[in-house]
């Protein structure tokens, strides 16, 4: 049975699923007070709520999409996997929309599971977030419109916010286009990166398990061995410190992640997949993007994997990167690019006459994924190979700065706030400010302060942090302003402030963007209070 539930404004998970008719884990619930409530007990301002909503952009445009999460059989480019995915694609087909414009999604779930849709980096209403407990799972069966005006332009994703969902194929990029926006390039090149196991390894929920033992959950297939570039034997020539340790054996217990990268601090991640994919396709049997020699080609990059770093690079070209994370920088010309799980970042490329791999490195994990850009004739060369610009300047958070129009107001904080971030691979308990999600004590903030968040990584391992609703400004080391952003890396043993506005009351998650340690607590929320 399928049914268009319309949230009512701050709900909570349980008051909005009763006030509804639907049961939750198949009871269906009693009458109980309508009143919004967060789960500490504390009163959601549905008139703030509704004000914020007023503030932002309105054109009187709806833009219609439907959205149907199930299970269903994909081909990667030579492997067949049954998986999970929006429609028949991986990655989704792009929902697009204009500054101002209501979107209005209606999303039916055809898993045997709860799921949501969660608009990352998008500072939409709080109601409508796609992450508990501001709005509400959809229950198998049942259908929900998810409706909310989108106030930025910029380049943003969507994928669920329940439990291991985040590593399926269960994600498609989000446009946000400015309708005023000067005529800087040709033609676009929308870029999904993705690191894959289901049907070719354990599932993702398998793997948490075993990582939670302190067993194989560190190994994403079967055999305990990494596949995700067959023959290939290293990174010759890299200059950064990435040389990956050693393949484990087949059958061999990691404990302390799967390789090494002095981009990222030490240990890279906690999972070796069976293979990396840009716009859902191994690298044997890549997506072709054609273009004139000539043109300037905006490529939009999104990382959606789930525990691997990228670091991109076109062959035989320099990227000018414009945007991070949807809003502009100041314009910087890189050889590569290092995305951590959640980032995206937007380049301007003049594209030469020929056939160019698009190559995105799992960073320290011995394998990579590509994409081919044909502007012309020639052969594309092998899986294999990687560009000598992986080797050059590789742009990271600390080389951008945003754009004067986008900075967000500077000066002293009216609030401090401090998010610890500690774990460990023996417990695998990861924790924010000495306490996993489910014993959290959210951070609270009141409407209008200007907060400084400090991120303390105090793990060996880094930690992309996201912030939902909001965008903050890094501040750089040196106490300057830096890009406008909702993830940042947070490197091992290392510090990262940034600032915010709160202009969007609600309840809003804070949680690292590695599927594996998110799901094992490190996750708390920002709490708007009165």
């Amino acid at each position: 049975m399928s049914e268009n539930i319309q949230s009512p404004l701050g709900l909570s998970r349980r008051a909005f699923l009763t006030a509804a008719g639907v049961g939750v884990g198949g009871i269906v619930l009693s009458a109980c007070s309508r009143t919004p409530t967060n789960p500490n007990g504390t009163a959601i301002d549905e008139s703030a709520i509704t004000a914020a909503e007023d503030k932002r952009p309105h054109t009187g445009r709806t833009v219609n999409y439907s959205l149907t999460p199930q299970n269903a059989e994909i081909d990667l480019g030579g492997p067949r996997v049954r998986t999970l995915m929006y429609g028949d694609t991986v990655p989704g087909t792009p929902i697009r929309a204009s500054i101002g414009d209501e979107l209005a999604v209606k999303v039916t779930n055809r898993l045997d599971r709860p799921t949501s849709v969660h608009w990352h980096g998008i500072a939409l209403r709080n109601d409508m977030d796609g992450a508990m407990p501001a709005s509400p799972d959809i229950a198998p069966g049942q259908s929900f419109t998810y409706q909310f005006s989108v106030p930025h332009s910029g380049t943003y994703w969507a994928h669920p916010h329940v439990g291991m969902d985040t590593d399926y194929g269960l994600y498609l990029p989000v446009i946000v286009d400015d309708p005023g926006e000067t005529g800087t390039y040709d033609t676009e090149w929308i870029v999904v990166l993705d690191d894959w196991t289901d049907g070719v390894g354990k599932n993702p929920q398998d793997i948490l398990s075993d990582l939670r033992k302190g067993g194989m959950g560190s190994m994403g297939t079967e055999s305990g061995g990494m596949s995700g570039m067959p023959g290939m034997s290293g990174m010759p020539g890299m200059d950064q410190g990435t040389q990956p340790s050693s393949p484990p054996a087949p059958g061999a217990t990691m404990s302390g992640g799967v390789g090494a990268s002095a981009l990222l601090g030490g240990d890279v991640g906690d999972v070796s997949y069976p293979y990396y994919l840009i716009n859902g396709r191994i690298p044997e049997a890549p997506t072709t993007f054609s273009a004139k020699p000539g043109q300037r080609v905006r490529i939009r990059i999104i990382n959606a994997g789930a525990d691997t770093a990228f670091r991109v690079a076109l062959a035989e070209h320099k990227m000018t990167v414009t945007h991070t994370d949807g809003f502009p920088v100041q314009p910087v010309e890189v050889d590569a690019l290092l995305l951590g799980m959640g980032e995206r970042y937007d380049v301007i490329v003049t594209v030469k006459d020929g056939i160019f791999p698009l190559v995105a490195m799992a960073e320290g994990k011995n394998a990579q994924a590509r994409a081919l850009l044909t502007t012309g004739a020639g052969s594309a060369p092998a899986p294999t190979y990687q560009p000598a610009e992986l080797n050059g300047r590789v742009g990271t958070v600390d080389n951008f700065v945003a754009t004067e129009n986008v900075m967000l107001p500077q000066g002293q904080p009216d609030v401090n706030l401090k998010a610890d971030l500690s774990g460990d691979m023996t417990s695998y308990a990861w924790k924010i400010n000495g306490r996993t999600f489910d014993d959290t004590e959210p951070l609270t903030i009141r409407q209008g302060q200007r907060a400084r968040l400090t991120f303390t990584n105090m793990t060996m391992m880094w930690h992309p942090m996201h912030l939902h609703g909001h965008t903050f400004q890094v501040v750089k080391p040196d106490g300057s302003a830096g890009p406008r952003k909702d993830t940042v890396v947070v490197l091992p043993m290392q510090s990262v402030a940034v600032d915010l506005v709160a202009d969007n009351p609600g309840d809003w998650m804070i949680h690292c963007h590695n599927g594996y340690h998110m799901d094992a607590g490190m996750m708390t929320r920002l709490d708007y209070t009165t």
